[in-house]
């Protein structure tokens, strides 16, 4: 049996519910750190356990270029090597297929791709991708997709994703099913209502263990976003877990999570956190900003991870002016802990079925924010 997906309690689409997967369970909604190359960045994995994170994600695209997929295998597999025993889903690198469209060549067989790192050249079809995520060992498999950029022509949509729908066949072609691990298929179309059903029921005719939405958080705007969910989750197969990729901030995790996604995955709370950004739930503030040279309280007097419980805003103010790298690990380190926090509220309020009143009582708390949340 393939990893398996349990709904426990829904307050109207919105889901909690369980991931069983052969790593262990996880809990949703989950919010998933991102480890691009084997690593959360500025984190231990130990620090990373001690936020209640279940799940972590990373990069086919750049797992491939270093280490190697073939020496992480060697050395024992992605969850021995990064000291993570829990679920890993990898991206396919599709995304790196827009992102890096100056370095690669893209056929209807697959892509090529010339190194950011050395300039060396590397072909990545469905086929490869998915053994390369074989090789990581990876809990959850995404297959390979064409990320449609922002904004895009009906015409050049519909011919992104017709692409996408045949990659998504010849991964799941390419896939080795085994006890506890699954392949996703990824939702693509931009903005068109009509593109996103035909993806959704191509995908469903395929049959995937879950079923991601990408093509997302890429310029459109959170209002454009919401509404893209809004006319794609109900397309989605409701007995499996429906995953929002590349996004976001809490008030996006919160939209998407009262229209039925599940799982999420953004570099936004680590990379904030290494540039002096904290997420609170007060709001958003900047660590550099002077106000806090003189602050004794902790910057999030609601969260318990070492950055609140054992130093001031004033002292973390102080590190990042001084350039000292324990500043970016902190508040990563915090970051990541309201992340996770924010989702077992979201939680808590979808099983009490008073989802609509906690948002309200978490979007209300960020009033004293530098910016919006």
């Amino acid at each position: 049996m393939t990893l398996t997906f349990q709904t426990e309690a829904t307050d109207g689409v919105a889901r909690a519910g369980v991931l069983h997967t052969a790593h262990g369970d996880v809990q949703t909604p989950v919010f998933m750190p991102v480890g691009t190359a084997g690593t959360v960045k500025a984190m231990t994995a130990d620090a990373v356990r001690s936020t209640g994170a279940s799940i972590v994600l990373g990069n086919t695209y750049h797992l491939m270029l270093r280490p190697g997929a073939d020496r992480v295998a060697r050395l024992g597999g992605l969850h021995k090597f990064m000291d993570w025993s829990g679920p890993i889903l990898t991206d396919s690198g599709g995304f790196q297929v827009m992102s890096l469209s100056k370095l690669r060549k893209m056929d209807a067989d697959g892509v090529t791709f010339q190194s950011h790192i050395d300039g060396s050249s590397h072909r990545l079809t469905p086929a490869r991708s998915i053994e390369i995520q074989h090789l990581l060992d990876a809990t959850i498999t995404m297959a390979l997709d064409e990320c449609t950029p922002f904004p895009a022509t009906h015409e050049q949509a519909r011919t992104s994703m017709t692409l996408s729908m045949d990659w998504a066949k010849r991964s799941k072609d390419a896939f080795l099913a085994r006890p506890g691990y699954g392949l996703f298929g990824i939702v693509q179309g931009s903005v068109y209502p009509d593109l996103r059903a035909q993806s959704a029921a191509a995908l469903t005719d395929i049959g995937f263990e879950g079923y991601a939405i990408g093509g997302l958080a890429v310029g459109e705007g959170q209002a454009e976003m919401f509404n893209v969910l809004d006319f794609t989750v109900p397309h989605l197969p409701a007995d499996r877990p429906r995953y929002l990729m590349g996004v976001g901030t809490p008030d996006d995790l919160i939209g998407a999570v009262t229209r039925g996604v599940d799982m999420f995955d953004c570099v936004m709370p680590t990379r904030a956190g290494r540039t002096a950004r904290a997420y609170t739930s007060r709001g958003v503030f900047n660590l550099r900003n002077a106000r806090f040279a003189d602050d004794a309280t902790p910057i999030d007097p609601n969260c318990d991870c070492p950055a609140c419980t054992r130093h001031t805003a004033a002292y973390l103010h102080h590190l990042f002016k001084a350039d000292e790298m324990l500043g970016p690990m902190l508040l990563t380190w915090h970051n990541v802990a309201y992340y996770q926090s924010l989702m077992r509220g979201l939680r808590r309020a979808i099983v009490a079925k008073r989802l609509d009143a906690h948002a309200g009582e978490v979007r209300a708390g960020w009033t004293a924010a530098e910016e919006p949340a």
